[in-house]
C-alpha cells in the first residue's frame, strides 16, 4: 500500500515536472520571448555584418576632429557639431537590403486631406507637392546659413580672445545653438521639399502575411488553430492598419492623437455596436501582440545610454517612481477606498512607470480583469495626449532651462512615442534628455512586475495560516518581462562591444530601427485594436461609480508632476551641475 502511495507521489511530481518544461512550447509568454529573440537574432544577422560604406574611415576622421575641438574650445564648436553629423549619417538602415526591409516594415504614409495618399501617391502628385515645400525650403537653407555664418564669427571672436572672455564664450554659445535650431528646421523642410512618390498598400499586404504567420505558428505549437487564428488576424490587422491611417492625418499628428488611441477606438467602436465577429474573435490576442512587442521594447532599453544621461537621470526615474506608486495605490486604498484592488495597482503602474507596457505587465502579476486593464489603458492615452502638447507650452512660456523640462517630461509622460515627440517640440537637448529618462524608467517594468507579484502573493491573496511558496510567485511572475531584461542586456553587450559609434550606426540605426522598432510599433497596434475588439462598455459601469479612477489618475499625476519637477532641478541643477553642463 505505501509503495502505491509512492508511486502516485513520483508520478504527480513527475506531472509537474513535465507540466513545467512543455509550458516553454505551450505558454503564450514564452512564445513572446521565442518570437521576439528570433526577430532580435534575424536583425543582427541583417545588418551587423553589412556597415555602410566607409564607416571605420568617416568615424575615425570625425573623432580626431571632436577630440581636438575638445582640446582648443571650453564649448562644443561648429567644426564639433559638424563631425558629429558627419558621424550620425552613417546608417546601417540607409542603404542596401536593409532600406529595402525597413520600407516593408512601415506604415502608412501622412496626409492631410486625402487619406488614398497615405497608400498611394502618384510621382505627379510627388511633384506638386515638392514644389509646394520647394519656397519654404529655400527660405529655411537661407537661414541655416545666416545662422551658420553667425555662429562662426562668435565662435572665432571667443577664440581670438583664447576663449577666456566668458562674455563672447556665452555669445558663441548661443549663436551655436541657434545654428542647430535653425539646421532642424531647415531638415524638416528639405523633406517637404523632396516629397517621393509611393504605394504602400502591396508591401502592407506582405507584412501583414508576414506577421500573421509569425504569430500562427506559435498557435499551432500551443495547440491553437492556426487557420482560424489567421483569419481572424486578417481583420485584426485591418483594423490595425486603418488605426495608423487616422493617426496619420495632420491634424492628428499636430495634437498627438496617436495610434494607441484610434486603434482602441476602433476596436470600441465595432465591439460596442455590431459586435465584434465570431470569427474575428481567434485573431484578437492582445496579451499575445504586447508580449512580443514588450520583448522588442527590451531591446531599445540600452545600459550605455543610462550611463549617458548619468546619476540624476536615475534618481528621477528610479526614485521617484516607485515612491509615486507606492503612494498613489495607498491614495487609492485609504482615502478613495477603491474596491478593486487590482485596478487601483493597474492605475497606479499605468500612470508612475510607464504606461500601457507597465500596466500590462502588472495586471499580469496581480491578474487584473481584462476591463480594469484597457479602463487603466483608457486612461493613460488620454492623459498622455493632453500631456505631450500641454507640457511643453508651459516649459517654453514660464522659460524653463529645456534639460530640466526635457528630464521632467521624460519621467511624467507615459509613452516612449511621446515623450520624444515632446521633447522634439522644444530642442534636440530636451528631446534627448527625455528620451533617456523614460528608457531607465522603462527599466522598471521587470522590478514592478516582480514586486506586485510579491505583493499579491504574501498580502492580498494569501490565505491565513498558510505560507506562500516562491513557486507560487514565480507563477504570478510575467514571464515575458524575463525576455524583456534578457533583450535589454544581450542589445546592451552587443552595443558596447561594437563600441559607442559603430552601435550607433549597425544597433540604433540598424537592427533597432531597421527592424525591431517598426515591429514592435505593428504589434502593440494590434494589440490596442484586439483590447478594443474584445471590450463591452457595460463592463465599465461599476468602475466609474464615484469616478474614483479618474481622481486616482489625476491626484496621483499631479503627485508625479511635482515630485518628478522637485528631484530632477535638485539632481540636474543643484548636485550634479557638471553633468548637466556636459549634456
Amino acid at each position: 500500500m505505501a509503495d502505491d502511495v509512492n508511486t502516485r507521489q513520483q508520478d504527480v511530481v513527475i506531472d509537474k515536472a513535465e507540466t513545467r518544461l512543455s509550458d516553454l512550447w505551450k505558454k503564450e509568454d514564452y512564445w513572446a520571448i521565442w518570437l521576439g529573440f528570433a526577430l532580435i537574432i534575424a536583425g543582427m544577422l541583417i545588418f551587423l555584418p553589412n556597415p555602410p560604406e566607409k564607416m571605420a574611415e568617416t568615424i575615425a576622421q570625425a573623432n580626431e576632429v571632436l577630440a581636438a575641438e575638445a582640446a582648443r574650445a571650453p564649448f562644443k564648436t561648429v567644426a564639433y557639431y559638424q563631425a558629429v553629423d558627419a558621424k550620425h549619417k552613417l546608417k546601417g538602415d540607409s542603404g542596401g537590403f536593409g532600406k529595402t526591409l525597413k520600407g516593408y516594415l512601415g506604415k502608412t504614409k501622412g496626409w492631410s486631406s486625402n487619406p488614398v495618399e497615405a497608400f498611394y501617391l502618384s510621382p505627379e502628385a510627388a511633384k506638386a507637392k515638392s514644389e509646394k515645400g520647394v519656397a519654404k525650403y529655400e527660405e529655411a537653407k537661407a537661414k541655416l546659413g545666416e545662422a551658420l555664418t553667425r555662429a562662426q564669427a562668435s565662435e572665432d571672436e571667443a577664440a581670438a580672445a583664447l576663449f577666456k572672455d566668458e562674455a563672447l564664450n556665452d555669445k558663441a554659445k548661443g549663436d551655436i545653438s541657434a545654428w542647430r535650431n535653425a539646421k532642424l528646421k531647415a531638415d524638416k523642410a528639405k523633406k517637404k521639399a523632396h516629397v517621393k512618390p509611393h504605394n504602400v498598400l502591396p508591401k502592407l499586404i506582405v507584412l501583414c502575411i508576414g506577421i500573421g504567420l509569425l504569430f500562427a505558428i506559435g498557435k499551432a505549437v500551443m495547440g491553437e488553430s492556426p487557420a482560424k487564428f489567421f483569419v481572424g488576424f486578417l481583420f485584426v490587422f485591418a483594423m490595425a492598419t486603418l488605426a495608423y491611417l487616422a493617426a496619420g492625418q495632420s491634424i492628428m499628428k499636430t495634437y498627438g492623437i496617436g495610434y494607441a488611441a484610434w486603434a482602441i477606438a476602433l476596436g470600441l467602436l465595432i465591439s460596442n455596436t455590431v459586435g465584434t465577429p465570431k470569427w474575428v474573435v481567434p485573431g484578437v490576442q492582445t496579451e499575445y501582440y504586447i508580449k512580443t512587442g514588450l520583448v522588442l521594447l527590451g531591446a531599445e532599453v540600452l545600459f550605455n545610454k543610462i550611463v549617458a544621461i548619468g546619476i540624476p537621470g536615475i534618481f528621477v526615474a528610479w526614485v521617484v517612481t516607485p515612491i509615486v506608486l507606492v503612494c498613489t495605490y495607498i491614495f487609492g486604498q485609504k482615502v478613495l477606498k477603491m474596491p478593486s484592488k487590482t485596478l487601483n495597482i493597474t492605475i497606479s503602474a499605468d500612470m508612475s512607470v510607464c504606461g500601457v507596457s507597465a500596466a500590462i505587465a502588472t495586471a499580469a502579476a496581480c491578474r487584473a480583469k481584462k476591463e480594469e486593464l484597457t479602463l487603466s489603458v483608457g486612461l493613460s492615452l488620454v492623459f498622455t495626449s493632453i500631456m505631450m502638447i500641454v507640457m511643453p507650452a508651459f516649459i517654453k512660456a514660464v522659460g524653463m532651462p529645456h534639460i530640466l523640462g526635457g528630464a521632467w517630461m521624460g519621467g511624467t509622460i507615459d509613452a516612449t512615442g511621446a515623450v520624444a515627440a515632446a521633447g522634439a517640440f522644444l530642442s534636440d537637448k530636451a528631446m534627448y534628455v527625455a528620451a533617456t529618462i523614460k528608457m531607465i524608467q522603462n527599466v522598471l517594468i521587470g522590478v514592478t512586475a516582480f514586486g506586485v507579484a510579491v505583493y499579491w502573493c504574501t498580502r492580498v491573496d494569501c490565505i491565513p495560516g498558510q505560507r506562500v511558496s516562491w513557486m507560487e510567485i514565480w507563477h504570478r511572475f510575467p514571464k515575458f518581462v524575463l525576455g524583456f531584461i534578457a533583450a535589454s542586456i544581450a542589445m546592451s553587450l552587443i552595443y558596447k562591444v561594437q563600441g559607442p559609434d559603430v552601435g550607433f550606426t549597425l544597433v540604433d540605426h540598424g537592427v533597432l530601427s531597421g527592424l525591431t522598432k517598426n515591429l514592435r510599433g505593428w504589434f502593440f497596434c494590434l494589440a490596442f485594436t484586439s483590447i478594443g475588439l474584445a471590450t463591452d462598455f457595460r463592463e465599465f459601469k461599476h468602475y466609474f461609480k464615484g469616478g474614483k479612477p479618474l481622481i486616482l489618475y489625476v491626484c496621483g499625476q499631479s503627485f508625479n508632476l511635482a515630485l518628478t519637477l522637485i528631484m530632477a532641478y535638485i539632481m540636474f541643477y543643484k548636485v550634479f551641475p557638471e553633468i548637466t553642463a556636459a549634456i
